[in-house]
């Protein structure tokens, strides 16, 4: 006699919720119960095994905001919560697109196989990061003439690729016939590899990829949200629904409807905020320019090998691996180990050795894009020229932030942000041309430390005589 299966049993198989302070729920998909009589499939592979996998599991141990913390107590978010994030975000602009895509594109595959393809994307896009995450990029990896995203290119191809390849269903149902996920496209929309002939790369892949690595995606959608609310800081709104809403694809590529421009606007704002007050924050970077005083010999203790010989090891390397390593080192007898040791408590134990002497803003005044201002060597050693000579030897440093709010209508990676203008029914990128005339210009927040208030005045004036500015009021650190 067979058992008769409810239909409460079969609406809530194959995929189970994560309950999220941003986006509320997160749904996922899990291996289906023994409920269905047919369709049984002990072996399946589904996200809940990717998301359990040691590499993501990995990221629970990697802060979002690498020094910020720091600063805002609150901010003890991880890699891992904001890639579930942008994996949700990915999936709504994959069920919003897909129709413009299949238009747009041909030979694209089923629904079902785009949503996981952009999910699994998105939720893979911070594999490869190392602790401290961005400054690990450019104070580590960059030896090796690596990044984050090329490291996770190995992770996704080498460790993460059988279980991508089993993968047969999206949260929204099963792929077409014969579809299986393929780890080469999600590495690519991850990063284009410009080295490479991209030319037999399917042109609804390359549709795509601005939804990872575009002005606005899965990842800057979730991060900016997410950021803001785990810092506890007061935000413009992100209208993530119109948006998503607003955003099309033509057969020209990746498209923003005219009318979502101002939402546009709101969220690249938003994110200018964010970047001016959390990640640019005056502590936050005088911390960063400790860091990169005892980083690199850190690093030559405890990993100094490119990770792709040794990525096992790397599997290891965490922001708690270190910072539990790098804690002992006070108590060691090995003196450069207890040198460093004694740097990195007053880190750990956040003894600010860097105070804010001058802040301003540096804009490019209609310069080029790709056009740079002179380097923070330079400015150091002007800075120390106009300085009293009783001060010639006094220790500064120069930090520039830089900060640019504007999508480039030219994008470097081939794929532009285009606007569709329903009054005329063009698509180009002349309406946003216009469009950033209402954002802020490319600019650098441009500050001086030193190791106390003592000298402020004099560095305040010497900088603004080189920058040819007035001293403004100083500030000072929290």
């Amino acid at each position: 006699m067979k058992t008769p299966v409810s239909l409460g049993a079969l609406q809530y198989e194959g995929s189970a919720l994560i309950a999220d302070p941003i986006h509320e729920y997160i749904t996922f998909t899990v291996p289906f119960g023994a409920v269905r009589e047919k369709a049984v499939r002990p072996s399946e592979t589904t996200e809940n095994d990717l998301i359990d996998s040691p590499w993501m599991q990995r990221l629970r141990y990697i802060y979002q905001l690498q020094s910020a913390r720091w600063v805002y107590p609150s901010a003890e978010h991880s890699r891992f919560v904001h890639s579930l994030g942008a994996m949700h975000v990915a999936g709504r602009f994959a069920r919003h697109l897909y129709p413009f895509l299949a238009k747009a594109a041909a030979d694209v595959p089923s629904a079902n196989y785009v949503e996981e393809l952009l999910r699994i994307t998105a939720l893979a896009h911070d594999i490869g990061h190392g602790p401290f995450c961005h400054f690990f990029d450019d104070n580590f990896l960059k030896r090796f003439h690596l990044t984050h995203e090329k490291l996770g290119q190995v992770i996704i191809r080498e460790y993460l690729g059988p279980l991508i390849r089993k993968i047969r269903r999206s949260p929204s149902g099963p792929f077409a016939k014969g579809e299986s996920l393929d780890p080469d496209q999600i590495a690519h929309l991850i990063l284009k590899d410009k080295s490479k002939d991209n030319s037999r790369v399917p042109t609804w892949l390359n549709f795509l990829q601005p939804i990872i690595s575009g002005s606005y995606t899965g990842d800057n959608l979730d991060y900016v949200l997410r950021d803001s609310y785990m810092c506890g800081v007061a935000v413009g709104p992100v209208d993530l629904s119109r948006l998503i809403h607003y955003t099309i694809i033509t057969e020209k590529g990746f498209t923003i409807h005219k009318t979502g421009l101002p939402a546009l606007q709101m969220f690249l704002n938003t994110r200018m905020y964010l970047y001016s007050n959390v990640y640019y924050h005056r502590t936050t970077r005088a911390i960063d320019i400790h860091l990169r005083e005892i980083f690199g010999e850190t690093m030559d203790i405890l990993f100094k090998d490119d990770p792709r010989k040794k990525m096992e090891d790397y599997l290891h390397l965490t922001d708690w691996s270190l910072l539990e390593e790098v804690r002992a080192w006070v108590k060691s007898r090995n003196p450069r180990q207890k040198k460093l040791g004694e740097e990195w408590s007053r880190i750990l134990n956040r003894n600010v050795k860097w105070k804010m002497a001058y802040n301003t803003i540096l804009k490019d005044d209609g310069r080029g894009r790709g056009m740079d201002f002179p380097s923070s060597e330079y400015y150091e050693d002007r800075i120390r020229k106009e300085l009293p000579l009783r001060l010639s030897h006094l220790a500064f440093k120069v930090d520039m932030a830089p900060q640019d709010p504007r999508p480039d209508p030219k994008d470097t990676r081939g794929t532009p942000l285009l606007v569709f203008d329903p009054a005329t029914e063009e698509v180009s990128t002349k309406p946003l041309e216009e469009f950033l005339d209402h954002l802020p210009t490319r600019l650098f927040q441009f500050r001086l430390y030193a190791a106390d208030h003592g000298t402020d005045s004099e560095l305040s004036r010497a900088a603004a005589t080189v920058l040819d500015k007035r001293p403004s009021g100083i500030e000072t650190n929290v």
